[in-house]
């Protein structure tokens, strides 16, 4: 049998019930890789988790920089943890999919890790379409194609997750409850400081700690998306535990 064929075989790895295309789009084959390559998934995603943070400000490296600059130093230190939305989404998915090589997955930190996924693995690449001569116009063209494709990849990551978990009732509320509060802070009550979102095109920092300003309509279209990819995310987490205790009552 061949490399590939290996890598794509589903011998000893969780059963792939028979669920609709909608919680399910991905190959038989594509899954089974994910899964087989677990490992390597999660290291990929921890340098991406790196990477993020570094983007955001936190900048250990290079020595010549300070520690804290970017976003998160125009940002009130209370409100860091709301600011690097997609590394901490590529942190909950190595943690997903590394726990459960390990033998000891947790269901809240996989349906974190799928709202993640799908929540920032599309808001980003709408924003970057939808503003890109801002973005291309700050970033060179590799860095905009690499946070394109990189993003898009998350939301392909998050459907693994139906095979290593049961998407329970309690574990939605945590994550709707957590990626609902970002929202809210990122968007329409920052709490500290100006709303929190990933910077976009035309803002301008106000001062250090205090905040940004939020250029009209592209504030309002960048919330837009992440309320509709909150509530999608919340519909398919749901349908996923539905479909998936179907398909046990089918086998029983």
């Amino acid at each position: 049998m061949s490399l590939l064929a290996d890598l794509t075989a589903a011998d000893g790895l969780p059963e792939r019930p028979d669920l609709p295309w909608y919680v399910a789009p991905l190959p038989r084959a594509v899954e089974n890789l994910g899964l087989r390559l677990a490992a390597l998934v999660v290291a990929i995603n921890l340098v991406g988790t790196a990477f993020g943070f570094w983007y955001y400000g936190f900048h250990p490296l290079p020595l010549s920089d300070p520690l804290i600059t970017w976003q998160l130093a125009g940002t009130p230190p209370s409100m860091w943890a709301f600011v690097p939305d997609s590394p901490v989404a590529t942190l909950f998915i190595a943690l997903a999919l590394g726990l459960w090589t390990l033998g000891r997955s947790n269901e809240y930190v996989n349906v974190l890790a799928f709202f993640g996924c799908w929540k920032l693995g599309l808001w980003t690449p709408l924003v970057l379409l939808a503003f890109a001569d801002g973005f291309t116009a700050a970033n060179p063209l590799p860095m905009y194609l690499f946070l394109l494709f990189s993003h898009l990849a998350m939301t392909v990551e998050g459907f693994l997750l139906y095979r290593i978990s049961e998407f329970p009732v309690r574990a939605v509320a945590v994550a709707v409850a957590w990626y609902g509060l970002n929202d809210v802070v990122d968007y329409f009550l920052p709490v500290a400081g100006t709303p929190h979102h990933t910077l976009l095109p035309g803002q301008q920092l106000i001062g250090p700690g205090e905040g940004f300003t939020h250029l009209s309509p592209t504030h309002e279209i960048a919330a837009a998306g992440a309320v509709v990819l909150t509530l999608t995310a919340t519909f398919l987490a749901l349908a996923t535990r539905v479909k998936l205790l179907e398909a046990t009552d089918r086998r029983s």
